[in-house]
């Protein structure tokens, strides 16, 4: 429990009156209400149950929603100060992941705290950016097309139908459902989810190719691949989105536990013992370097191995053990939440954002809210807890 404990009081020490912090340092724009780390942060919570955390968290939605765009857009970050409110819906790119991060968050709070209220209370919110997530889709065809750097991996290279923003708007839309059903919601979650399954991963047969000419040349893998766009695909394999097919339970048992092989040799091939957030790792010698190279705003972080570029995330392993004990696979997820909490404990406790998996040193922001959130989730995943998916 010493390292649950640390966790905890980390997640305690990043609670604002506004929700919480992404880093307990005031290192750059991380003291600041950020929608996934928050959510994130909230679900871990909820988790757990303390009375003050839960709080935090529903501070956290209510800042949310009082700023959110017009159009339908969730911030990115909102940062209060002496001035006023400073919001921001993204860098170089607009960030679609954070109203799907929301509405899983707003419907896991309602559902878990029994609090409908509230979730009928923000049915406009989520209706606003549900339309938006349509809208995004462009062409009717039920994947929206996400821009680079318009998710999570704000620096890495992928675009267009990441599947990663895919499974987290199956999530929102089945977490909604529960709460609020109708026949509309769930044929949307049923063509989604039909979309991502016949066209993330190579199969025999396949109804509904959303791009013939890429799908005829994408090779066949024991995992799904990160992204399509209308150049063809980007083959990567994506530790987040890997593990949200997991807890999501998008495919048959029996391609599960191929993922699951396939990311246990890939954990068990690099020092950290964990999975990396996107794997291989670009080099200087790979042909999208160059691509990789000029998406920073300020300075470029994505060495090989480190940051986005195969660097591992405590956070995605998480989500990743989660996704295990989904499929029967508890001794693993013992041994990621073991691996989680050593990386965790560097530094006296310094939970830093990520760690290089060529060295097994310490990389980005220490104190960072969401590396805490990681054990929390799993130690109580491991209880027998669930979130609402």
């Amino acid at each position: 429990m010493n390292a649950y404990n640390h966790a905890i009081g980390l997640l305690k020490e990043v609670s604002s009156e506004k929700g919480f912090l992404a880093s307990a340092n005031d290192i750059t724009n991380y003291r600041r209400i950020w929608a996934r780390d928050g959510v994130i942060c909230g679900l871990a919570a909820l988790m757990d149950g303390d009375e003050q955390l839960v709080k935090t968290f529903r501070e956290t939605l209510v800042t949310l929603s009082n700023h959110q765009h017009h159009l339908g857009n969730i911030p990115s970050n909102v940062f209060f100060d002496k001035n006023g409110v400073k919001l921001s819906f993204g860098g170089l790119a607009g960030r679609v992941d954070t109203i799907s991060w929301f509405i899983i968050g707003l419907c896991n709070y309602a559902q878990l705290t029994n609090d409908l209220a509230f979730a009928k209370a923000h049915v406009d919110n989520i209706n606003k950016g549900f339309n938006l997530l349509e809208a995004w889709e462009f062409n009717n065809n039920h994947l929206m097309y996400v821009p680079r750097s318009g998710n999570w991996a704000d620096e890495y290279i992928t675009e267009g139908y990441i599947l990663y923003d895919q499974l987290l708007r199956v999530w929102a839309l089945r977490a909604f459902n529960a709460l609020f059903p109708s026949v509309e919601n769930e044929e949307k979650i049923t063509r989604i989810t039909r979309k991502i399954s016949e066209n993330y991963r190579k199969r025999k047969t396949t109804n509904e190719p959303y791009h013939p000419r890429a799908y005829g040349q994408l090779r066949k893998k024991k995992y799904w691949v990160a992204a399509l766009n209308p150049s063809g695909y980007q083959e990567q394999y994506d530790a987040f989105a890997n593990a949200l097919t997991l807890i999501l339970e998008i495919d048959k048992e029996e391609f599960s536990q191929k993922v699951i092989k396939y990311s246990e040799k890939i954990r068990n091939s690099v020092k950290t013992k964990l999975l990396p957030a996107f794997w291989p790792a670009i080099t200087e010698a790979d042909p999208d370097w160059k691509l990789l190279e000029n998406n920073c705003k300020y300075e470029f972080r994505n060495i090989p191995y480190e940051f986005h570029n195969g660097g591992t995330w405590q956070m995605v392993n998480g989500f990743y053990g989660l996704g295990l004990l989904n499929h029967g696979q508890t001794e693993l997820a013992i041994n990621v939440l073991k691996k989680i909490n050593r990386l965790n404990e560097v530094e006296n406790w310094s939970f830093y954002e990520n760690f290089n998996t060529a060295t097994n040193m310490p990389t980005g922001v220490p104190k960072c809210s969401w590396s805490a959130a990681a054990t929390v989730l799993l130690s109580r995943g491991l209880e027998g807890k669930k979130l609402l998916t």
